[in-house]
């Protein structure tokens, strides 16, 4: 009676038993988690106390759930593989963050333990390497509606899933009752990312076909655009390449995405934004980073470029990577 008493508890707190003891964090090549406090409290928007962080497999964000909340580590889920990490802010911003890594061990377990933001700080391992600011960080999600970008301020309900598999891990974000404008829908955001590859596949899907649902790539200064179709006209990236990275030094941001999902390319003073048809059908693209210090990295534009292109290849041929 105890532990069925106990595990209520968990659920309505929103938290589900972790799996990690299942899955091999030191051997995998793929990773996901997202870890917050369960025995502080609220005072208005910040948590308080609370001994330890603790990993699960399903978050319900609290009401009270903010940026710089302090209830879930380095605010947010995280996936990573064996050459990058990545991070989503799981509040109105909801961008994603990328981590440089100079290793390919897993590191998402040990960033963001010491209750700080000492991670922005270079070590062994490496850094977060992107500044997002008011921007979409890259391939996160937004609405552009009259040359406004509409964030995640007003949703009924938020909850994030993480997985672990031999070849995957994934991390899945419903948002239930997300208002902009005068609309307010369902949506559903998938992030899988596998082995030995830089980028990550984004999967939405919208419950009401809706005009302005857009991802993108935040501008940084000292950068160069990139833009090309594959041969069949069916694929194409946008991409960005300079020393836009925070430490600072050389670092590629790119999106991969299906030519006939697109109704519009923007260029606004925070960001490049891809805007997708309305549509209620699952769409897919891919993200990625490419930074020089990564082990074995791509260090010049010509290197990037050429990535880039051969990756385009492989979609013009087998429509996925």
């Amino acid at each position: 009676m105890k532990a069925k008493i106990k595990i209520a508890a968990l659920f309505l707190l929103g938290f589900s038993a972790t799996n990690a003891q299942k899955y091999d964090v030191k051997t995998a090549k793929t990773y996901a988690e997202i870890s917050a406090k369960t025995d502080g409290k609220w005072e208005g928007r910040k948590y308080i106390g609370g001994t330890a962080f603790k990993n699960v497999d399903k978050l319900k964000l609290s009401p009270e759930h903010t940026d710089h909340s302090f209830d879930i580590r380095y605010e947010g889920p995280g996936w990573e593989n064996n050459r990058i990490g990545y991070r989503l802010y799981l509040d109105w911003r909801n961008a994603i963050d990328i981590f440089g890594k100079k290793t390919s061990e897993n590191i998402l377990p040990k960033v963001g333990q010491d209750n700080f933001d000492s991670y922005h700080e270079m070590s062994d391992w490496g850094a977060d390497i992107l500044k997002a600011g008011k921007g979409i960080g890259i391939g996160s999600i937004d609405r552009y509606l009259n040359k406004e970008k509409l964030h995640f301020r007003e949703v009924d309900s938020t909850i994030a899933y993480v997985s672990n598999k031999t070849n995957e891990s994934v991390v899945k974000i419903d948002y239930f009752g997300w208002k902009t404008a005068s609309d307010k829908i369902n949506f559903t955001s998938e992030l899988t990312i596998k082995p030995d590859q830089l980028y990550t596949q984004h999967t939405i899907k919208a419950s009401k076909a809706i005009q302005g649902i857009c991802t993108g790539i935040v501008k940084q200064k000292n950068t160069e655009l990139l833009k090309k179709d594959s041969k069949n006209k069916k694929w194409a990236y946008l991409a960005t390449y300079g020393q836009q990275s925070l430490v600072p030094d050389k670092l590629g941001m790119a999106i991969f995405y299906e030519v006939k999902t697109i109704e519009t390319i923007e260029d606004t003073d925070l960001d490049y934004l891809l805007v997708f048809k309305p549509t209620t059908k699952s769409t897919s693209f891919y993200l990625l980073g490419a930074w020089e210090q990564e082990v074995n990295g791509i260090k010049t534009q010509e290197e990037f470029v050429k990535y880039l292109n051969d990756k385009l290849e492989v979609l013009n041929k087998k429509g996925k990577m």
